[in-house]
């Protein structure tokens, strides 16, 4: 074997998983609750009304900063309550709405000669002055650390905690493939959009600071009963009866002594 000289780095072209072993970071709705605090005061103390609609749309639609930032009413299709996303990261891509975020995009007036949500305050382009506002609201809300996309974590946390199933949470997230055919699509967007007004539903009412404590018997029945499916799945998967009490206390922490301690552990 000869020596060779090497011309380039190979570690330039070295392939590099992006992932590793760290938990993802989402909120807690107790944390989302605390947001959603802080975004209204925020408004209350004159904040761009732009800045914190956008924010709020991220914690409602779990869609990436720059698909909400630079969102078109073209792309926006509130009789079905979708957004049909023209240049999304995985390319054109449809996103179910919940509820809340339909009502709030409904509540946006559409500026005159732009078909961006959130125009510019000058020039033709979309809004940009997010920034500011959100290191205030993470300030006020005691998150530090927290960026935009936590908040697209928290929504897939917070499907897949609450009993939806994966390919609806990789619905609402857009993580389905963009070649499907256009019936596919139709199929999957009946049963997604209800995912995403189950999910957001939850994040709406802690962004408003609705309570989760005192709830009717049977939300507290809906909710032990979500739980104990929860439960059931991961140790259909393997999961050690430790393991499953701590994910458990995770996602239902105020649950567990009210059901008289984790199902199934």
């Amino acid at each position: 074997m000869s020596d060779e000289i090497v011309q380039s780095n190979p570690c330039e072209t070295a392939a590099i998983r992006k992932t590793d072993n760290r938990r993802e970071r989402y909120l807690t709705l107790e944390e989302v609750a605390r947001l959603g605090a802080a975004l209204t005061e925020l408004e209350s103390e004159g904040a761009n009304v732009k800045a914190i609609n956008i924010a709020r749309l991220w914690a409602l639609t779990g869609c990436r900063r720059s698909e909400i930032a630079g969102l078109r009413w073209s792309e926006v299709d509130l009789d079905e309550g979708i957004l049909v996303l023209d240049d999304s990261k995985t390319g054109k891509s449809v996103r179910p709405l919940g509820g809340a975020a339909i009502k709030l995009l409904k509540g946006i007036g559409k500026t005159t000669g732009s078909d961006f949500v959130f125009p510019a305050e000058r020039g033709d382009g979309h809004f940009q002055g997010i920034k500011n506002a959100w290191s205030k609201a993470i300030a006020k809300a005691k998150l530090p650390g927290v960026t935009p996309h936590t908040l697209r974590h928290t929504i897939g946390s917070t499907a897949t905690s609450a009993g939806e199933a994966l390919a609806l949470t990789g619905a609402i997230l857009g993580h389905a493939n963009p070649r499907s055919t256009a019936i596919y699509a139709h199929v999957q967007i009946d049963p997604s959009r209800e995912a995403a007004e189950r999910v957001s539903g939850k994040i709406a009412e802690a962004l408003a600071g609705m309570s989760t404590e005192n709830l009717p018997k049977s939300e507290a029945e809906e909710i032990e009963g979500i739980v104990r499916a929860f439960v059931d799945r991961l140790a259909r998967e393997g999961f050690k009866p430790s393991e499953v009490g701590a994910l458990v206390s995770q996602v239902a922490p105020n649950r567990s002594g009210a059901t008289g301690g984790m199902p199934g552990t």
